[in-house]
């Protein structure tokens, strides 16, 4: 039954709401000592995607490759990124932070980008990084979308998942796209919501620039939250009949059940982002592999701590749960 009854985590004192948890770490916090090697991987459809990799020096031998995923509209380079690529090195793992279609400073050259419940992408940057013959244990870290995608890739098709991956950990995630997307509607998240809403309306009209006449940017301005937005755009441009379908297929709640591998999921329950229903107690209280670990404080993809190393909990847990014999 694999709840943990306890979290360790604590905020600096001067981070004392969910907000600050979230906000801060997104805005200020840099993550100098990370140098990454691109790689453009050209993809079997004609698109690619940039793989940013972060590799132990040649006579320190590494004891297995982590593929990172990010979040939504996010990227290799944000702090969360960089700081959870910087602990799994120090860790004596490589690294290998991928970039989603459209993410990573340059349009994809298809009118489909990425979605949060695209695994297949991932299986490919997965089958690519073991294709280098370097690696015999693969583990995977997601944030929000990126833990959204892990989970479903897990739990989707079990059999499809290569036996060199061992274990995950992933933080944030919005397990119920449906709820989520009401969840982030609320007045107390319209600072989050436009956020993204712009980020996600300036990639269609760089779509539209790139392929001309194939994207209507008609009313664009007035899409106000996630359910217009992909109903609009992400959904169709997917090969969904609506955001309703697109919710259903890509949330990885649906999916927990069919994971065979040890998996942490750490949400924290002053979240601004997740609802009640992100927070699969039954679904892991029955699971042996679904590690739920639910922490008071936390934010949206923040857990900072004031350690001397700069490392923020998510880090620091990530690697304990990758690298222990017995997950706990």
């Amino acid at each position: 039954m694999p709840l943990v009854a306890e979290s360790t985590y604590q905020p600096p004192f001067y981070l004392f709401n969910g907000h600050l948890q979230t906000i801060v770490p997104s805005l200020w916090r840099t993550v100098p000592d990370v140098a990454y090697q691109r790689e453009r991987l050209e993809l079997p459809d004609g698109d690619f995607l940039n793989l940013d990799w972060s590799r132990l020096p040649p006579m320190r031998p590494t004891n297995g490759l982590v593929i990172v995923s990010h979040g939504l509209e996010g990227d290799a380079s944000r702090p969360y990124m960089r700081g959870m690529v910087r602990a799994l090195n120090r860790a004596g793992l490589d690294a290998l932070a991928w970039n989603y279609r459209s993410c990573g400073g340059e349009m994809n050259r298809l009118l489909r980008s990425y979605h949060l419940g695209d695994t297949d992408d991932l299986d490919l940057v997965l089958r690519h990084a073991l294709a280098t013959g370097r690696y015999r244990r693969v583990f995977l870290v997601g944030f929000s979308a990126g833990g959204n995608v892990t989970l479903k890739y897990l739990g989707e098709n079990p059999d499809r998942v290569p036996t060199e991956v061992q274990r995950a950990a992933v933080f944030s995630v919005p397990t119920d796209l449906q709820a989520s997307s009401v969840h982030i509607g609320r007045l107390q998240n319209q600072v989050y919501l436009r956020r993204f809403l712009k980020s996600l309306r300036l990639k269609v009209r760089a779509k539209a620039e790139l392929l001309p006449g194939q994207i209507d940017l008609a009313g664009i301005e007035d899409l106000r939250d996630f359910q217009e937005f992909d109903s609009r755009y992400t959904a169709p441009m997917h090969g969904f009949d609506s955001a309703d379908a697109y919710y259903q297929h890509a949330s990885s709640g649906r999916y927990l059940g069919g994971i065979r591998v040890p998996a942490l999921l750490v949400n924290a329950q002053n979240d601004p982002f997740l609802p009640a229903s992100c927070f699969p107690r039954e679904v892991a209280a029955g699971s042996p592999f679904v590690f739920l670990e639910t922490p008071p404080e936390g934010g949206h993809v923040g857990f900072p701590e004031g350690s001397p190393d700069g490392e923020y909990y998510s880090e620091r847990r990530a690697v304990e749960f990758l690298t222990a014999e017995v997950p706990a």
